[in-house]
């Protein structure tokens, strides 16, 4: 299940006793709410991830009209197989009632529905009523979702439903002082059974992180992230799984050459080569050139290249 949040940083109103004055409190009273359970070593997933399409050419457009509807507008054709992908998503905001209105399309002719309605029940509570309905084969689906955040606490359930019976997922993270612990869990009514069973703990501070994650009892996982200066970020990741002798590993970094071009790479213990330039063309024009290169064969070919276009207006 994929739950998706963002965090807020507050301060703790002043007790009268301390006086009105925020100022005056030390450091230890300004609370962030902790991340959602997908988003505990978000920092490191993204050094590995973002900045990288390999067998892609891709096509990303955003805009956004007077009256305030968001368009968001992307297509990508696989190198391999030649597969083109599209999507369309359209979203409007009513900000003073709390209310988003998202509608979506994909290639594969599945039209999607999304009210959200945040802070207005109660401060911190998100609620969001998601369906899906495909022409071709008549698939209808809905998801409830909701999602509660506030100092010190990140929650949410989500709740599938299906012919069979619902399905639900569940996933808690509470944080003090840097660190954070999470609980995530899936349920399925129609045959009585946990289908999934997760737990992480993390350490975070302003340049370092690190995630820890066990996953049903068998696989075990873990990344460090830090930013080593204003330039230049580091992650390592590691990952294996009960009864296996294999431990899977990599690394990654990104090094921002100027304000408009970066260039990332990464490496892992099957000896993959990853290599990626982001360069801004011009406010709202982005270019992102990748490569994937196998190290133990590299007179085999079978080498992946990627191109990536972002356009915003």
């Amino acid at each position: 299940a994929k739950f998706t949040c963002r965090s807020r940083v507050s301060l703790v109103r002043a007790r009268p006793e301390l006086g009105s004055s925020a100022a005056k409190w030390p450091l230890s009273h300004i609370m962030a709410v902790p991340p959602c359970y997908a988003d505990l070593g978000k920092s490191a997933k993204d050094i590995f991830n973002k900045g990288y399409g390999f067998g892609l050419v891709k096509l990303d457009v955003k805009t956004k009209s007077a009256s305030g509807v968001e368009f968001k507008t992307a297509g990508s054709s696989n190198t391999d197989t030649s597969k083109v992908a599209g999507s369309l998503e359209t979203k409007y905001k009513r900000s003073e009632y709390g209310l988003t209105f998202t509608e979506k399309w994909n290639t594969d002719n599945t039209l999607g529905t999304e009210i959200t309605i945040e802070d207005q029940i109660a401060k911190g509570l998100k609620l969001t009523f998601d369906t899906t309905f495909s022409p071709n084969t008549g698939k209808k689906s809905g998801k409830v979702k909701t999602a509660y955040k506030r100092e010190f606490v990140n929650m949410g359930c989500d709740v599938d439903f299906d012919f069979a019976g619902p399905t639900i997922h569940g996933a808690a993270v509470v944080g003090y002082e840097g660190w954070l612990a999470g609980y995530q869990m899936t349920f399925d009514t129609a045959k009585s059974k946990m289908t999934q069973n997760n737990f992480a703990i993390g350490y975070k501070t302003g340049d370092f992180q690190l995630h820890t994650n066990i996953n049903d009892g068998a696989e075990f996982g873990g990344s460090i992230y830090q930013k080593v200066s204003d330039k230049l970020e580091t992650a390592v990741n590691l990952a294996w799984t009960a009864g296996s002798n294999s431990t899977r590993f990599g690394i990654a970094a990104k090094y921002q050459l100027d304000k408009d071009a970066s260039v990332s790479a990464k490496v892992n213990n099957n000896s993959l080569v990853g290599v990626g330039y982001t360069q801004t063309l011009r406010p709202g024009v982005k270019l992102t050139l990748s490569g994937l290169v196998d190290g133990k064969n590299i007179n085999a070919g079978g080498h992946k290249l990627g191109l990536g276009l972002e356009l915003e207006a």
